[in-house]
């Protein structure tokens, strides 16, 4: 088990983290989202062991992850760290760079090992060519397959897929997260892609300026985000108030509503004008403008023409699930 106790970290006395704390057991996926800067990869880092604490301490099965000041080589033996720097050998072949982490007393099982993972990654067809003549994305996956090779007890991802062209993107993600899960290998991602993280993650950690906001099951945190900052993170999110959504009542607070979430009505409901229409395969995405207030955003089924008015509407159900959750947010904060 994983256990990050109230870390701290500072680059030249500016904080990147702080106070962080969670716990992760074995075998399970964790992903960490957040904006650019937010110290998603500064936190792989410090549980990999390539950072020496301000305060707090990481422990990996109950033994304590120590920093480059107690190590000669930074880095954990049991945990493996895939960066957006890849780090391979590149005038030598695909074969030969997975083939240099796997054990020298198992040299018979080699190949077969090397085989399993290169069907992991879709390599098998570049499995004699040098590194230097792969794409981008072709490295990433090399640099996958490299950190798998021995088993690691613990995976950390550092935005594992961002060379990697959206149709190869796609396979590798449902071939290579249902590998960890069933090798029983635990998974952190650091990411701001949420097709990283929606079928694949059991839990989701959300960073903002180095703080942690939000740590719940990934359709948990999903369904009942603490505020539209975490919402923000898996797509387009609206923040209305309840006056708007219910005009009846005295509320006055506001709700976070999915752009899939709304109804359109031909004649009742929330009045907006149509400004875009971004397709989105089997929907639109419409952007429209409030008569009285903001942008908002809602799916449709069918392109609406630019300037019409339409007529969205909210569950009651919906809205009193929202206000629920908000209410049990804020009580667990204070």
């Amino acid at each position: 088990m994983l256990k990050v106790d109230n870390i701290d970290f500072s680059y030249r006395k500016t904080p990147v983290l702080a106070q962080i704390s969670f716990g992760l057991e074995q075998g399970k996926h964790l992903a960490v989202m957040g904006e650019s800067g937010s110290g998603k990869s500064t936190l792989l880092k410090a549980i990999y062991g390539l950072l020496d604490l301000v305060q707090g301490e990481i422990t990996w099965n109950k033994k304590k992850v120590l920093g480059p000041s107690f190590n000669l080589i930074p880095g954990h033996e049991n945990m493996k760290y895939v960066s957006q720097n890849f780090d391979l050998m590149p005038y030598t072949t695909v074969t030969e760079n997975i083939g240099q982490f796997l054990s020298v007393y198992e040299q018979d099982t080699h190949q077969s090992r090397i085989d399993e993972l290169l069907e992991v990654i879709e390599m098998t067809d570049y499995a004699k060519t040098k590194v230097k003549n792969l794409s981008g994305g072709q490295q990433q996956r090399v640099a996958l397959a490299r950190a798998l090779a021995q088993e690691p007890e613990l995976l950390l991802l550092d935005e594992p897929f961002s060379n990697i062209d959206q149709f190869k993107k796609n396979e590798l993600r449902h071939r290579l997260f249902p590998y960890l899960k069933e090798k029983q290998i635990t998974v952190i991602t650091a990411t701001h892609d949420p097709n990283d993280v929606l079928s694949f993650s059991d839990l989701v950690l959300v960073l903002k300026a180095g703080q942690k906001i939000a740590l719940d099951q990934t359709l948990k945190l999903y369904h009942s985000p603490k505020e539209k900052y975490v919402a923000s993170l898996f797509g387009k999110v609206n923040e209305l108030p309840v006056k708007l959504l219910k005009n009846y009542t005295e509320l006055d607070t506001k709700i976070l509503v999915y752009p899939h979430e709304f109804e359109l009505s031909s004649d009742n409901g929330i009045k907006a004008i149509v400004t875009r229409n971004f397709f989105k395969g089997g929907r639109f995405l419409i952007e429209s403008q409030l008569l009285i207030g903001g942008p908002i955003w809602f799916y449709s089924k069918t392109e609406i023409r630019e300037g019409a008015q339409v007529f969205l509407n909210v569950s009651l159900e919906l809205i009193g699930k929202r206000l629920k959750d908000k209410k049990m947010l804020d009580d667990r904060d204070l």
